[in-house]
């Protein structure tokens, strides 16, 4: 029952508190006479706020709750009128109650006079009950109703006695209770009136606002008490503050996450959870708050969070030194055990007294020998650019690409020349953010690619060129079929048919270098057949270095 009259029907029968006292002599005495008068075995005395039945006392059953809605009493609650129910089987009202059926109860016979306050409210009942069909006289009735003044009398003596008696004494001893409660707490509790003046604050919260000015209302409360969003930099609107909701839409305010930055002091990190305070009648009069202080959860969570990701990184890097290990165990049985084999058969056969050592047939072995050799060598040397490029210091300095390309290109020249290639820069490149070391291995090696891997049926063309900070290296070269491209960034991958023109490292190391500058490296097509490396690396804002064109080609 929602309505106002239900509402403060429950308010009274609060205001006896009748419900956290255990019931008088004379009341249970009373019970006993209701139960006599009426010739049955079973008698209580029930009380019902909004929510539940109450058994104060009972006579012949042992007293237990139960909800309002499963009470016979609660059925004509409202009416205030003598209940009188010779079989409750018969009563369309009754037939299907829980008391009834069996599930809490069997009764059959039913009766209750109303106890009703001396303002007309109905505070519950004074109920007989049996387990077989009677019907009461009229004289029956009268006693019980009789029974239920000398109830309702008896509550009001008791209503009167504990307001006259020590009621200031007992205020005073609540107050200080609550007092040293909420100042033994570590969350800060804040209340306020209906005018948003402080009427209750506590130890934790003073230390959190030792200046605010606890007589003002909730215009500019949330500049006075410094309360930001989480974000520490957006201030709470003054109709968002947990308080001013509280209070203004008579709902509680929970999980409200708020910062609070005090002048001269770190900022706090709040969860506030606020609530309306209402009177005896519903009103709301004021709003409390209470703010738990998360800053440290926070912390470490923030500290958790980065050893995820440390351990995330170290997880990745372990997978990736584990696939290195095992490639590199392939690339030794074939790469170094191959020529090392060879070199192996050509020294026995310079040594074999039996063989017929031919000027052109040693000279045609030293070769062979020495091609394994520098095999052997220049697989060693890519092994330790691509541990240097995952394990080498990172400094952050300035590099201007332009400067940096025109010297990989001088280095380079022999190598463009004997293939025939031409590397233009028709325009400037950017100046990016790095290890000068590092990104020029990247860069030689890009180039380096371009020029390795060109096609034999038309001149090698390589284009570097820049668009923001992303820097592209287009060849025309055999390129790489769209479905390997991400594979030729694992070590030892080779994408090049049956030609084995190098170990499968070098984009690997590529990939590394980008990796640990926090950029990208992606492949693409270049218009007319080959490859286009696109690598973008942190940059200093727009800034290009100028005259930066150049345009090498090779003597072929």
């Amino acid at each position: 029952m929602g309505s106002e009259r239900e509402r403060r029907r429950v308010a009274v029968l609060r205001e006896y508190h009748l419900l956290d006292t255990p019931p008088s002599a004379e009341l249970e005495a009373v019970v006993r006479v209701a139960a006599t008068v009426a010739g049955v075995p079973v008698a209580t005395l029930n009380l019902l706020d909004d929510v539940k039945q109450y058994q104060l006392t009972t006579v012949g059953v042992a007293g237990r709750q139960c909800a309002r809605d499963d009470s016979m009493c609660a059925v004509r609650l409202d009416r205030g009128v003598f209940v009188h129910v010779p079989d409750a089987r018969e009563e369309p009202d009754y037939r299907d109650n829980p008391w009834v059926t069996g599930e809490l109860g069997r009764i059959v016979f039913y009766a209750s006079a109303p106890l009703i306050s001396p303002g007309g409210h109905v505070l519950g009942t004074l109920c007989v009950v049996d387990g077989r069909p009677r019907r009461l006289t009229r004289e029956q009735i009268g006693r019980l109703r009789d029974l239920a003044g000398i109830v309702v009398a008896f509550f009001e003596r008791h209503r009167l006695a504990r307001l006259s008696a020590g009621l200031e004494e007992t205020i005073q001893a609540r107050e200080q209770w609550t007092r040293t409660v909420l100042d033994s707490i570590d969350e800060a509790v804040i209340a306020v009136d209906r005018s948003g003046g402080v009427t209750l604050i506590n130890r934790a919260a003073h230390a959190l606002h030792p200046d605010a000015d606890l007589t003002a209302g909730p215009d500019g409360a949330a500049a006075r008490y410094r309360l930001y969003e989480p974000d520490g930099r957006t201030p709470v609107p003054d109709d968002q503050v947990p308080l001013v909701v509280a209070m203004r839409d008579g709902l509680p305010v929970t999980g409200r996450e708020l910062m609070i930055q005090a002048p001269g002091r770190s900022p706090r990190s709040m969860l506030a959870n606020a609530a309306p305070l209402r009177t005896a009648d519903g009103t709301v009069h004021g709003a409390v708050v209470a703010l738990h202080d998360v800053t440290a959860e926070h912390a470490r969570r923030r500290l958790l969070q980065q050893a995820h990701e440390r351990l995330a990184a170290a997880n990745t890097e372990l997978r990736r030194s584990n696939t290195d290990l095992a490639n590199f165990a392939g690339a030794v049985s074939h790469d170094l055990v191959a020529p090392l084999a060879a070199v192996g058969g050509y020294l026995e056969l310079l040594g074999d007294p039996d063989e017929s050592l031919e000027q052109p047939r040693v000279a045609g072995w030293v070769a062979a020998a020495a091609r394994a050799v520098a095999r052997m060598r220049d697989l060693i040397d890519a092994l330790l650019d691509h541990a240097r490029a995952g394990r080498a210091p990172v400094r952050a300095l300035a590099v201007p690409l332009g400067d940096l390309v025109d010297e990989v290109l001088h280095d380079l020249d022999p190598q463009i020349t004997a293939a025939g290639a031409r590397v233009s820069v028709p325009g400037p490149l950017p100046e990016v953010t790095g290890d000068p070391v590092l990104i020029r291995q990247l860069v030689q090696e890009l180039i380096g690619n371009a020029v390795k891997y060109r096609r034999p049926d038309r001149p090698a063309h390589v284009e570097i060129t820049a668009e923001g900070p992303a820097v592209r290296i287009a060849d025309n070269g055999i390129g790489i079929p769209a479905e390997r491209r991400e594979e030729v960034f694992d070590m030892f991958a080779r994408v090049d048919g049956q030609t084995a023109r190098g170990h499968g490292i070098g984009l690997s190391s590529c990939l590394r270098i980008v990796e640990r500058h926090g950029g990208t490296i992606t492949i693409g097509d270049t218009p007319g057949g080959g490859v286009t490396v696109t690598v973008t690396l942190p940059g200093k804002g727009s800034g290009r270095r100028e005259g930066c064109r150049s345009d090498r080609r090779g003597s072929g």
